[in-house]
């Protein structure tokens, strides 16, 4: 399982305890909030975008490909569904994550395209692909979720 315990604090600023690490989200300015860190959304896409470069890093290590650099701009965009011609759900929207990589250094074709299909296997493209389910529960005020150090 992997889990993070969050803590918002003065206005949007939120901090995000992972492991050994406290990472600061925030809203911008025009938001409300005072830009501390990335957004929520920015996150993500960057977790995305994260996972595939060390996904593809890791598999061409393995090969003993001359893999030197990745370079992965992600964007997330909200679209109607009716405007949406890929989607034939019922859902009123639906969001498309886009990625722009580019693989540095002396590879074939053929291990470009392999390295293209191995970014789609990184583990959290595939959670972002997975049928998900979110429960929410209400817990007593009085409970602490996080402890303090």
């Amino acid at each position: 399982m992997t889990q993070a315990l969050i803590r918002l604090d003065e206005g949007f600023k939120t901090y995000i305890s992972a492991g050994n690490h406290t990472l600061i989200v925030d809203e911008p300015v025009n938001d409300g909030g005072t830009d501390a860190g990335p957004s929520a959304k920015e996150m993500l896409v960057g977790s995305l975008g994260a996972c595939v470069a060390v996904t593809v890093k890791m598999y061409a290590q393995r090969k003993g490909w001359n893999l030197e650099g990745v370079e992965i701009a992600v964007s997330l965009e909200k679209f109607k569904a009716a405007d949406y011609p890929a989607y034939t759900g019922t859902e009123e929207f639906v969001n498309e994550f886009r990625l722009r990589i580019a693989f540095k250094g002396a590879l074939t074709e053929e291990q470009r395209l392999r390295l293209l299909e191995i970014a789609g296997k990184c583990p959290v493209h595939r959670v972002l692909t997975q049928p998900n389910f979110i429960i929410d529960e209400l817990v007593p005020s009085e409970d602490t979720l996080i402890k303090e150090a």
